[in-house]
């Protein structure tokens, strides 16, 4: 199997998992319980949650564990535009978010939020021009992802802030990390709330960080009991907890040296597909080598897809969690509903290998040679 879809979902790493059993086996305790086996528990819960706390020079009070970045994005936008609702119902976002923003923005306009979306250049990059414009008095939150899921277009997020701030020092930052984190360096200084989840850096599905700044009031989605976290009521999922801390730990160590290593495979695999005339690659200098994004202009991108899963090659068309007939982003970069509409997203991690990717490269000639036949034979 070679596995090209690592933005979607990453496999569990092996002490990520060890972690996750030694603390579900050891520690049973619930972490609100007064008795020695939830105190036993709840200590390894906090020394978790500081662990993670130093990783990115925060207060621990600022850390909510959720289920997801979705329910993180959740909590970040309509948590803090019901907070501060009563001055302003305005809010701006990037036209390059996960599909989750979107729909979080679709529900603040039925209860009476005007949203603006904010244009970008043909690299991705934020038009700088075009957010300050954007911004208003009455502008409560800019939402703007750090890495986009479909192409890596990675965002200045400090500038961005400066910005933002600039123009109106009330306006709240909130960047969805989710495609960031474990790939570059993350400050969660450069912003007022955030997002990211577990199983984009080889931990465990079911569990996300939300960062909100000590300074941000937000108001809770979900009410019940338990004296952990007032975000997320209810009792906490130690082992998660424990098991995110240790990938967080794990991913963001060695981060230039496998940055450059995929770097390395993420130009081979450009110099070869560009050789064809039909694939165009939708990639920019600000986008990160983890995600390359391709469209076919004769070949449908799911029949590609399924094409090379009977090699047991296994890529993604758009994100995971798109059910759009086109690219978002790559309309968003290129304003180009051809290019747009038979995208097919390769990503790589630093467990992908050069043979892999050489294995890659040669069924991808035999699936397009294929196919391009069947499609001619279609026109004749």
């Amino acid at each position: 199997m070679i596995y090209l879809d690592y933005s979607a979902t990453t496999p569990v790493s092996y002490d990520v998992l060890e972690s996750y059993i030694r603390s579900t086996k050891d520690f049973m305790g619930n972490p609100n319980s007064l008795h020695s086996l939830g105190v036993k528990t709840k200590a390894l819960m906090n020394s978790a949650v500081k662990q993670i706390a130093d990783i990115f020079s925060i207060l621990e009070s600022e850390i909510t564990f959720t289920g997801g970045a979705t329910m993180s994005n959740n909590l970040a936008i309509i948590g803090t535009c019901l907070s501060y609702m009563k001055y302003g119902t305005h809010i701006v976002v990037s036209k390059l978010e996960h599909p989750s923003i979107y729909q979080i923005c679709h529900y603040l306009e039925g209860v009476g939020f005007e949203i603006s979306y904010v244009n970008n250049d043909e690299d991705g990059l934020i038009d700088f021009d075009d957010l300050k414009k954007k911004i208003r008095p009455d502008t409560v939150l800019v939402s703007i992802c750090a890495v986009n899921s479909e192409t890596g277009a990675r965002q200045p997020l400090k500038m961005l802030r400066q910005i933002i701030k600039k123009e109106n020092p009330q306006t709240f930052f909130h960047s969805d990390m989710t495609q960031a984190l474990g790939k570059v360096t993350v400050n969660f200084h450069d912003v007022d709330l955030a997002s990211a989840s577990a199983h984009k850096i080889y931990g465990p599905k079911g569990i996300g960080l939300f960062y909100k700044n000590s300074r941000v009031n937000i108001t809770p989605l979900l009410y019940g009991s338990g004296h952990s976290n007032f975000l997320n009521p209810g009792t906490p999922p130690v082992p998660l907890i424990v098991a995110f801390a240790k990938a967080i730990r794990l991913a963001t160590t060695d981060l230039d040296k496998r940055e450059n290593f995929i770097r390395r495979l993420n130009d081979k695999i450009v110099d070869e597909l560009k050789k064809y005339e039909d694939v165009c690659i939708n990639h920019s200098k600000i986008c990160i080598p983890h995600i390359l994004n391709i469209s076919l202009f004769n070949i449908k991108a799911e029949t590609f897809l399924h094409a090379l899963e009977e090699y047991e090659i296994y890529v993604s068309t758009n994100t995971a969690c798109s059910s759009g007939e086109f690219s978002t982003s790559v309309m968003a970069f290129y304003n180009d509903k051809r290019r747009a509409s038979s995208t097919l997203r390769i990503s790589i991690s630093h467990l992908t290998t050069t043979d892999e990717i050489n294995k890659f490269l040669a069924c991808f000639h035999l699936v397009h040679q294929k196919l391009s036949l069947v499609k001619k034979e279609d026109v004749e």
